[in-house]
């Protein structure tokens, strides 16, 4: 991303336009002032990861190991959504300016569960969200019934909707597949190679 930071101006300009036809409050936009410092490190960093996935308690344990692993390479920034404080009430909003100037969107999906299926459907819909983004899907063919901790149908673990996105990603070479940790690794490792 480039070194110049972005304007409160900027953001508030782009908030507006993804607000449609309601404006930011004034409580708002002092929010957003406060934010910009935060988003520092974004334009700084010579690649920043937008890590995305469950929050559920073992899914944002594999959110962080990617997001650790990602912050591994030299002049890398990877963070999750909830690194970025609260105060902002709109995650809606949070969400579209982070993806705007994060340079890779990185997906860790591994079921239909939870709330980062609404993030899935703009990554189709958006295509400069689509172009930067790849995802790591969870695949349970090889795992037995122990090694599964998120109390999912392994049979049906994704949408239709899911699989049709996936199948887009995998067209593109931006899909990983992956079944335990280890595998989980390789896939963050793979990205980061693919980068260079």
């Amino acid at each position: 991303m480039s070194e110049d930071s972005v304007t409160v101006d900027e953001l508030a300009k782009k908030a507006d336009r993804y607000l449609h036809e309601a404006s930011l409050t004034p409580k708002e936009y002092e929010s957003l002032k406060q934010s910009v410092a935060e988003l520092t490190p974004i334009f700084s960093a010579e690649r920043s990861y937008f890590v995305l996935g469950s929050y559920g308690r073992p899914e944002i344990r594999r959110l962080q190991l990617v997001k650790d692993r990602l912050n591994r390479q030299p002049g890398a920034y990877a963070f999750l959504m909830v690194d970025i404080r609260s105060e902002w009430t709109n995650t809606y909003l949070k969400f579209r300016l982070l993806a705007d100037y994060t340079d890779v969107i990185v997906g860790v999906a591994e079921h239909a569960q939870g709330g980062f299926l609404v993030e899935q459907g703009y990554f189709t819909a958006l295509e400069e969200y689509f172009a930067k983004t790849h995802v790591f899907k969870r695949e349970y063919d090889s795992l037995d019934a122990d090694a599964i901790d998120t109390g999912i149908d392994t049979n049906n673990p994704y949408s239709g909707m899911q699989t049709a996105i996936f199948e887009m990603l995998d067209d593109g070479g931006r899909l990983c597949r992956w079944a335990t940790e280890d595998d989980l690794v390789e896939c963050a490792e793979a990205l980061l190679s693919s980068q260079e």
